[in-house]
């Protein structure tokens, strides 16, 4: 491996998954302004996070919509909520964007 390239089994060890936003509650314990998101993501069930997403979504606009998380990472204590799951996304000037499906997928789809 050369320049920070990793091999096909590194990749496979990443778990990311189609999920459906559930539930969206304000985070005001948050150092930054944040989300509460539980999320189904079907075989694996439903899981929270806490997502810093709030600068260019609604609470309203996330429910119903499938985004796409890592779930294999251990729980993450952030104050008084654990992450059972990080949201992927794109840091911009505006925000972060989070990753979403470009047509509906099975809850639970793994990124192939």
């Amino acid at each position: 491996m050369t320049n920070g390239s990793i091999d096909w089994s590194d990749f496979q060890r990443v778990d990311i998954r189609a999920g459906t936003v559930l539930r969206v509650e304000s985070f005001p314990e948050a150092r930054k302004p944040a989300w509460k998101l539980w999320v189904d993501f079907g075989e694996l069930g439903v899981r929270q996070t806490s997502a810093q997403i709030v600068d260019l979504y609604d609470a309203d606009a996330l429910i119903g919509r499938q985004i796409v998380g890592v779930v294999n990472f251990p729980p993450k204590r952030i104050g008084p909520f654990t992450s059972e799951f990080l949201l992927t996304g794109f840091h911009t000037d505006d925000g972060v964007v989070i990753t979403t499906v470009e047509r509906p997928v099975p809850n639970g789809a793994r990124l192939a």
